[in-house]
């Protein structure tokens, strides 16, 4: 019998439902527990595009050490931080400054150029990709301390992209190790993101100011690990945005637009933002936002087409086949470049 607990309401309002579930059913559970939590997981992502899931395997302490060795990089000197700058999309390492990335769910960079220009967001970030890919080396600092953290959290969360994506199989009904092959390589980025403290008359005086613009996440998944500030909103159906904060102990899965394309469209890759902290501050400013974001994708060099099962004719796909490295390499030029 599957627990009362297993399955949860993590946010529920203005129609949005995102649940909360209980992971280690799935990771060390009976068949029927993990099939019951696997086709939650897909139900979730099918009405929300957005779930947390608890009981995950991550030990607090290492995502405590994240956080802090992370905090300690974004107080480099700018000068510092800058000669570690992101240089390209296909390598995507490295220190990106404030303003200089502008994401957005449109896909056209003249607009999202305008975007940056106008309403530039309030962050800050460093990208961590796979660490045995010679030709895309990441632009480390000199700090072994960092350089150890982050490559053993990066493989970390590599083992749990590749759990999750199994339990994505199972409540797609698909065969068992369907997507192990689409994920073993981990062509993934694991971003560390500073919003800096801020004033509130800068939110006051701009109303369109945000910390991160309306977007969708341009992968398969994203894991992201929140510290307790807030300020993450969640489009719902009726077009509102809800916050989604943060609570202890789990992580928040979204499902990103290269997943919604190889689901045919069965998976939503939903809008969200990061504004100001939904709680006022005691003084006039808000103060700093600390999450660490990891990016899942296919292998890099795997083609991506509509997943068996959901099309009944070559009519129905919805969109062609693609490269997943070619696609996200496309997706990050019109938000960078």
């Amino acid at each position: 019998m599957v627990s009362s607990n297993a399955i949860g309401a993590a946010v529920d309002q203005d129609s949005l439902f995102i649940a909360l579930i209980d992971f280690s059913l799935f990771l060390h559970g009976d068949e029927q527990e993990r099939v019951a939590v696997a086709k939650g997981m897909v139900d979730g992502f099918k009405d929300a595009g957005f779930i947390y899931i608890k009981n995950h395997g991550i030990p607090q302490e290492a995502i405590d050490r994240v956080f802090a060795e992370s905090a300690t990089f974004f107080k480099r000197p700018k000068v510092e931080k800058e000669a570690l700058a992101w240089t390209s999309p296909r390598s995507n390492r490295g220190y990106v400054s404030h303003g200089r990335e502008k994401p957005s769910a449109v896909q056209d960079k003249a607009f999202i150029d305008s975007l940056r220009l106008v309403n530039p967001d309030l962050k800050e970030s460093f990208e961590i990709g796979r660490d045995d890919e010679p030709e895309y080396p990441n632009n480390w600092p000199e700090d072994p301390d960092f350089v150890s953290v982050m490559k053993t959290f990066f493989l970390t969360c590599k083992d749990l992209h590749i759990d999750v994506m199994r339990a994505i199989g199972l409540g797609l009904g698909l065969k068992k190790g369907f997507f192990d092959e689409y994920t073993d390589k981990g062509d993934n980025t694991l971003r560390l993101l500073h919003y800096p403290s801020t004033p509130k008359e800068i939110f006051v005086k701009n109303k369109g100011q945000v910390r991160a613009g309306k977007h969708t996440d341009y992968g398969s998944i994203t894991l992201l690990f929140q510290d307790d500030r807030g300020g993450l909103q969640v489009r719902s159906p009726v077009g509102t945005f809800v916050n989604a904060m943060p609570i202890p102990g789990t992580i928040v899965i979204n499902a990103g637009d290269l997943l919604a394309r190889w689901s045919n469209d069965i998976i939503r890759s939903t809008e969200h933002q990061v504004v100001e902290p939904p709680i006022p501050p005691e003084s006039d400013i808000y103060p700093a936002r600390y999450s660490c974001a990891y990016f899942c994708n296919p292998n890099f060099d795997k083609f991506i087409e509509a997943i068996p099962g959901t099309y009944v004719s070559e009519a129905d796909k919805k969109y062609p086949g693609i490269n997943a490295g070619d696609y996200l390499a496309q997706r990050l030029e019109q938000t960078y470049l």
